[in-house]
């Protein structure tokens, strides 16, 4: 499944092979979250711009339109005509984050839907059911996000319901094994596939305590792992700090997965400590908002800002993304003073175009055995 290429000190190139195709690694994966990039963006266009998985939410799809409604719709993969490589959160995230009222007990969570608060009841069982349902290549297991700060006494007692509940979603894929991707109209239109479970790190900033669990999860031989909890309310150092602890007892033959981190420096950073998997919403939210990341001195850019207002250059010179080899930052920025849907359209393209570039230029400085250099040379410009 993971092949690892080459490594640079910490820093290691290598291939997952998913039933959807080969992910190169270190890999960006954008943040599809209800089936669709926030922006306008389609699958043919995440094509086009290099991306390589797209990130879907057991939470959101089950509240809507319903993961039993994708199933019969023949999968995610189908449904989104997406034909790379799936992956699926827990929706344990999601439920930490969104719901303003849930009970977490040793089976499961109880909470109201943000949509229309109707109550929803979710065990690590139905968390697997439902990414099951929807076909992912890989599925997270169901976790709990440990809000920072939270007492120590909390926290130790969080993790080890992580576990438990680790175990649970690993019983629950054994019985899920044969059916693949569940329906027989994903089986006929899509051909065999095989679903992947990584586990979770958790322990928020307690160092002994991220190396325990770390080490309890590691035992249960699974295909990847990723270090949860974290960019929740600690500080960067505290982040980098905490991947430095877990790193080392992490399989070696297994992906890593920093989950939803973060900033391009983040994930330079991320790369540096042996870390193979990033997400985050960032270069779609700021691009919908009119900050755009450029390879240049200026770094990232405001288009909102009036001295652009007659600039006839585009998004960045060094950019080979459809949108900087068309437009101009006038036109953009005139796009988004205007109101147009365009607007956000062209500046999260370019966005996630730059992430996959960053990515690809990662891979390639491992390969090389220049990564030092372009990490001093980025964090410069950056």
């Amino acid at each position: 499944m993971f092949k690892l290429i080459k490594s640079q000190d910490r820093a290691r190139r290598g291939e997952f092979t998913t039933s959807h195709g080969v992910i190169q690694t270190p890999v960006f994966m954008n943040v599809a979250t209800q089936g669709a990039i926030k922006g306008a963006l389609s699958s043919v266009d995440l094509w086009n711009i290099g991306c390589q998985v797209a990130l879907a939410n057991t939470y959101h799809l089950h509240v809507r339109p319903g993961d039993e409604l994708i199933r019969k719709q023949g999968g995610l993969h189908k449904f989104m005509a997406w034909n790379g490589p799936i992956l699926t959160d827990s929706g344990g995230f999601q439920i930490f984050s969104l719901a303003k009222l849930r009970k977490i007990t040793e089976e499961g969570v109880t909470f109201n839907s943000h949509v229309d608060g109707r109550k929803i009841s979710m065990s690590p069982e139905d968390s697997i059911q439902i990414q099951t349902n929807l076909g992912s290549d890989i599925m997270m297991a169901f976790d709990e996000c440990i809000e920072i700060p939270s007492p120590r006494e909390y926290v130790e007692e969080s993790c080890g319901r992580t576990y438990r509940w680790l175990i649970r979603c690993k019983e629950a894929m054994r019985i899920h094994e044969d059916e693949l991707c569940v329906s027989s109209e994903v089986k006929e239109t899509q051909g065999p596939s095989t679903s992947f479970l990584f586990g979770i790190n958790q322990g928020a900033v307690f160092e002994d305590l991220r190396i325990s669990h770390m080490k309890q999860i590691a035992e249960l031989d699974l295909p990847g792992y990723a270090i949860g909890g974290l960019a929740v309310g600690d500080t960067t150092e505290q982040m980098y700090d905490t991947i430095e602890a877990v790193e080392e007892h992490m399989p070696e033959n297994k992906p890593r997965y920093l989950m939803g981190v973060g900033t391009p420096q983040n994930i330079i950073e991320g790369v540096a400590r042996g870390v193979d998997f990033f997400d985050c919403v960032m270069p779609a939210r700021n691009g919908r908002h009119g900050r755009l990341y450029t390879w240049s001195g200026e770094g990232s850019i405001n288009l909102n800002n009036e001295q652009y207002k007659n600039d006839s250059a585009p998004i960045d010179r060094e950019c080979g993304c459809p949108v900087c080899l068309e437009f101009s930052r006038a036109y953009i920025r005139h796009l988004f003073r205007a109101g147009e849907m365009l607007a956000m359209r062209l500046a999260v393209m370019h966005n996630l175009y730059f992430y996959n570039t960053l990515m690809e230029r990662i891979r390639s400085a491992i390969e090389n055995g220049t990564f030092d250099e372009f990490r001093r040379a980025f964090s410069a410009v950056d």
